[in-house]
């Protein structure tokens, strides 16, 4: 498992009951997470100190309690990147802390290959993976079917300063922008997905994972330059394994390139604990 160890302004400070008591910079929040299936808690005390409880309702979603005076947003720093955080109607804050793991990675891949990198980031949420490639030097193409969450990432840019950088926003499905794309004859060295387990497009376009993925992999092969740096796909999707996300780049991305396919998990430590929270799962193909 990658465990992202290297934040400060982030940690888990608890975990049981299926709650995560974390800290986001001076914000404590208490939310859900479905591995947390024990149910003793470690720092009993400790849980006092929420700001916010997240509280799941039996009839789907849920709401916020607010047990402190709580910002409606925030800001928050990992290395040189920052990153604004909002307690959501659905539990997020708009970042996923472990996915540091893959910036790190991503960053490194782009900085030591000394030429310019195109990067395609689909599904891209709020731009985590946006805002560390263009830190590295990339030129970003931004992809992602919610206006609010493409407003969002402006403003995660914005913050982090590199708002003069070679970044394009686009609010769009998914599917059908890389068939555009394949169509004008665009090129892309890198290619970040991180697609949900179920979702709907800017127009109502229908996504579910283990229907669609295999089917965007193959597209993303026709938008890949002819010297293709790394291919990156992220998921949250319950029942899905590593080993499949590797299957289906071998399937796919590794038909056509030359390459290394690696998969495994990503995870968040808690502080003062052999703990550790699983956080989803990754397959990435990298150039040799």
């Amino acid at each position: 498992m990658n465990i992202a160890k290297n934040w400060k302004d982030y940690k888990i400070i608890d975990m049981a009951d299926g709650q995560k008591l974390e800290k986001w910079g001076d914000v404590i929040l208490s939310r859900p997470d479905p591995q947390i299936i024990w149910k003793e808690r470690t720092y009993p005390q400790r849980w006092k100190e929420a700001n916010a409880t997240y509280h799941r309702s039996k009839t789907g979603g849920g709401l916020w309690e607010y047990n402190k005076k709580t910002p409606s947003q925030w800001k928050i720093k990992y290395k040189e990147l920052t990153f604004n955080i909002k307690p959501m109607g659905f539990k997020h804050t708009g970042l996923f802390p472990e996915q540091a793991v893959n910036w790190d990675w991503m960053m490194q891949k782009i900085r030591d290959e000394k030429r310019d990198i195109k990067v395609l980031n689909l599904f891209a949420y709020t731009g985590g993976a946006t805002v560390a490639c263009g830190a590295a030097g990339a030129s970003v193409c931004h992809v992602d079917s919610s206006k609010g969450m493409v407003a969002w990432a402006k403003e995660n840019v914005i913050v982090s300063g590199l708002d003069k950088k070679p970044i394009r926003y686009i609010v769009d499905d998914v599917v059908k922008f890389v068939n555009r794309e394949i169509r004008r004859g665009n090129k892309y060295d890198a290619i970040i997905m991180d697609p949900p387990s179920y979702g709907r497009g800017a127009n109502g376009e229908v996504w579910q994972f283990e229907n669609n993925i295999y089917e965007l992999l193959e597209l993303c092969t026709k938008v890949m330059s002819e010297k293709p740096l790394f291919v990156l796909i992220n998921s949250y999707t319950t029942g899905i394994s590593s080993k499949s996300l590797e299957n289906i780049l071998n399937l796919t991305i590794g038909k056509k390139y030359k390459g290394n396919i690696t998969s495994g998990e990503v995870g968040l430590p808690m502080e003062n604990s052999k703990l550790v929270l699983p956080c989803g799962i990754y397959g990435r193909w990298e150039k040799n």
